[in-house]
This record gives C-alpha cells, sequence and structure tokens, in this order.
C-alpha cells in the first residue's frame, strides 16, 4: 500500500512542480514588466496598472481561480480554456500567474525605489544611458534587497499550487485525498505534507545559499 499511495502522490507532485516552475518562468518577469508601469509616470498606465494590483493582492487566489475557469464559460458561454487535464492547467497557470505577477511587482517596485536617488545621478554623470544604469549599477543592488521577500513569496506558491485543486487539478493534495474515498485511509493526506516540507526546505537552502552569495555586495 505504502509503494501504491507514493507513486500516486508523485504523480500528483510532478502537477504541482510544473505549476509551480511554470508560474515563476511567467511571473517573474512579468512581475518586473508590471512594476515598470506601476512606477510610470503617466497616471494613465499608473492608476490602472495600481487599480488591478490592488483588486488582485486585496482578493482570494481561490476566488480568482474560480472567476478565471469558470467566468467566460458563463458570462460569454463559451469555454475558452478548452475540455480535459490541460483545459483546466492551463485555467490555473493563468490565475497564478496573474496572482504572482501583482505580487512580484510590488516586490520589485520596493527594491528599484528603495535606491538612492543618488546613484542614478552618478551613472548619469559618467555618461551611462538609463539602461546601462539600471543593468550595471541598480539592478544587483535590487536583487540584494529583493532575495528575502521573493524567497517568501516563492515558498508559499509551493503551498498556493493545491488550491487548484478547486478545479479539478490533480496535483498532490488531490492524490492524497482520494484514498480517504477509496481505500478509507487518512495517512497518504499527512503524507504529503513531507513532499511540501521537503520541497519548501529545499527551496530554503537554495535561497539562503543565494543570500550568501551576495553578501560581498553591501547596500
Amino acid at each position: 500500500m505504502f509503494y501504491t499511495v507514493t507513486i500516486s502522490l508523485l504523480e500528483g507532485f510532478a502537477t504541482t512542480l510544473k505549476l509551480f516552475v511554470m508560474t515563476l518562468v511567467f511571473s517573474l518577469p512579468l512581475g518586473l514588466i508590471i512594476s515598470f508601469g506601476s512606477m510610470n509616470k503617466l497616471g494613465i498606465i499608473r492608476y490602472p496598472i495600481r487599480t488591478i494590483i490592488w483588486i488582485i493582492r486585496g482578493t482570494p487566489l481561490l476566488l480568482q481561480l474560480l472567476v478565471i475557469y469558470y467566468g467566460p464559460g458563463i458570462i460569454g458561454g463559451v469555454n475558452i480554456w478548452g475540455s480535459g487535464d490541460g483545459g483546466r492547467m492551463f485555467a490555473a497557470l493563468v490565475a497564478f500567474v496573474i496572482n504572482y505577477s501583482c505580487y512580484f511587482s510590488e516586490i520589485y517596485r520596493g527594491g528599484i525605489q528603495s535606491i538612492p536617488v543618488g546613484q542614478y545621478e552618478a551613472g548619469q554623470v559618467l555618461g551611462m544611458t538609463k539602461s546601462q544604469i539600471f543593468c550595471r549599477i541598480i539592478l544587483l543592488q535590487v536583487i540584494k534587497r529583493i532575495v528575502p521577500p521573493m524567497s517568501n513569496e516563492i515558498i508559499t506558491l509551493v503551498k498556493d499550487t493545491s488550491l487548484a485543486r478547486v478545479i479539478a487539478v490533480y496535483e498532490i493534495i488531490w492524490s492524497g485525498q482520494a484514498f480517504i474515498k477509496s481505500a478509507g485511509i487518512i495517512w497518504p493526506l499527512f503524507y504529503t505534507g513531507v513532499f511540501y516540507l521537503v520541497f519548501s526546505g529545499l527551496l530554503t537552502i537554495l535561497f539562503h545559499a543565494v543570500e550568501k552569495k551576495l553578501d560581498y555586495f553591501v547596500v
């Protein structure tokens, strides 16, 4: 039984891992783009973006998953996600990317705005362009500052992937919960916690190593 449970949970964890990785791949760069928009001097760009960020950060991810997956079909009468596991996974990914892009954008914004104006001015005195100043002077300092809050959000993402089961995405919690109905046992559900603990532990070690690597860079 232990072997059967482990194999089933590994299959569910594969979906969890896929959702986690793909969310990071898309939301990290998108979050940076959104942060630039939220800092734009033009109010016509800045205010709508900040309003969207406020809405996304102020509502539960669970609600966003339900609205994004069921909304188009109920409102427009068209299932834009398609049928089957692939459609549900794609809808979950879109919801997670939108949600975490907004959270990451605020972390980026805080890091960028925490850099003293004098450093921008020093780059201009040296004849550097805005892109050169950002890439060569500002970026490393921003990375140094955002690693701790970013690592917290990424570890939270590991646990938030379990919410995808609300739209029937077959992730690890779904796999463990299935044994309650099929075999009348609950320990597989607790066993899923081991996967989360190990994965979160590995990420914690990784981010600690990154912080150590950046210790030489004093800001």
